[in-house]
């Protein structure tokens, strides 16, 4: 059976058209995917992200928890804030990538779409396994996620709270009131813009929210976004899609996410890591910029001198750049910035150089 965000009726008064994505039915654009992404890149625009998973980690070893499954030790991240990292299996590959709210003495984690069950399970399972009094709830479908992104995000949303948002840094989260409806505030997204994050429950409070931001950000040019700008706004950013980048089993190692990776403490997974690092002969993480016309589209083969050397993750025209760029996993020896590689489209091969991501960056 298909989900419907809580917003499915506004979403169908606002013109969407819609794609089924994770098990969901979201809307994919409303305009056009290029004009909702220069809305996020030069006003602002607000995205229903309801698809994305909300779990509860609470009790008295929900900090230890965290830090034995994930790559970051939670004890390092203060109460009022975020962090990125990633959920390992035992040989080092990625379950999900994940953010993390510290909020007083529980924690928000936000699996990405269709997540949340084997989260949850995963988590539950280590808890006990590793005797941790912790406890693990969905509560997915108890929320509605509002992403409001871009230059003028911080503008419509102030109008809305009475929370200074110049003293929300960047990754930083509170609970806090916004048109009148008490919601979990992150400054987090997933564009690369300026934006916030708002989790509100209970969902019926959701439509007037929404609503109120979309009145709150008229000066600025405020407009609904859809799912397909989502992904060419994230990509220009080399930002990661877990059911593309991950697919297979990744390690982090591999999608060039070592930055994240806190060494010093315990962390399931990490022996393997240990193992891949000193090995250093893995496929990584590359960005590609298209030389000649042509469109790059997940699972296109890489190639050097007509001999496969990697395979596309995520691949887009860029509406900044008006070319092709792709993302994807290639042979450590031919992913030098600069080089010239080949990316397969359609049969034929359109050139592409290798460069240092991001492919847009910040203006």
């Amino acid at each position: 059976m298909v989900l419907r965000s809580p917003l499915y009726e506004t979403q169908v008064k606002l013109g969407a058209t819609f794609t089924e994505f994770a098990g969901f039915e979201m809307p994919i654009q409303y305009s056009s995917i290029r004009d909702e992404h220069f809305v996020v890149r030069k006003k602002v625009g607000l995205f229903d992200v309801t698809h994305m998973s909300n779990v509860w980690i609470t009790g008295p070893d929900a900090t230890k928890l965290i830090s034995l499954t994930t790559v970051e030790d939670a004890a390092r991240v203060e109460n009022g804030k975020s962090q990125y990292t990633e959920i390992l299996r035992e040989d080092g590959t990625i379950i999900d990538d994940t953010i993390f709210m510290h909020l007083g003495e529980k924690f928000m984690m936000i699996p990405n779409a269709g997540m949340n069950q084997i989260v949850t399970k995963w988590l539950t399972d280590q808890a006990k396994k590793h005797h941790l009094k912790a406890k693990v709830e969905d509560v997915s479908r108890d929320y509605v996620i509002l992403a409001i992104q871009g230059p003028k995000s911080k503008e419509t949303l102030q109008k809305l709270t009475d929370t200074d948002l110049d003293a929300v840094k960047f990754f930083g989260c509170q609970i806090v009131k916004v048109a009148g409806v008490e919601c979990i505030l992150s400054h987090t997204g997933y564009t690369g813009e300026l934006g916030y994050e708002l989790q509100i429950t209970p969902t019926t409070k959701a439509t007037g929210v929404f609503d109120a931001i979309m009145t709150a950000g008229k000066e600025f040019g405020i407009q609904p976004i859809g799912l397909g700008a989502r992904d060419t706004l994230r990509l220009e950013k080399a930002f990661m899609l877990a059911g593309n980048e991950f697919e297979g089993g990744r390690t982090p190692l591999e999608a060039t996410l070592g930055w994240t990776i806190f060494w010093d403490h315990e962390f399931i997974g990490k022996a393997a890591l240990l193992k891949q690092k000193e090995q250093g002969t893995f496929q990584r993480m590359t960005c590609l910029e298209c030389a000649e016309k042509g469109i790059p589209r997940h699972k296109c083969e890489i190639q050097k001198d007509s001999t496969a050397v990697g395979m596309v993750t995520s691949g887009t025209l860029s509406p900044c750049l008006n070319v092709g760029i792709a993302m994807g996993y290639v042979a450590p020896d031919k992913r030098e910035v600069g080089s010239i590689l080949d990316i397969i489209v359609r049969d034929k091969p359109i050139k592409a150089k290798v460069i240092k991501p991001p492919f847009v960056p910040k203006d």
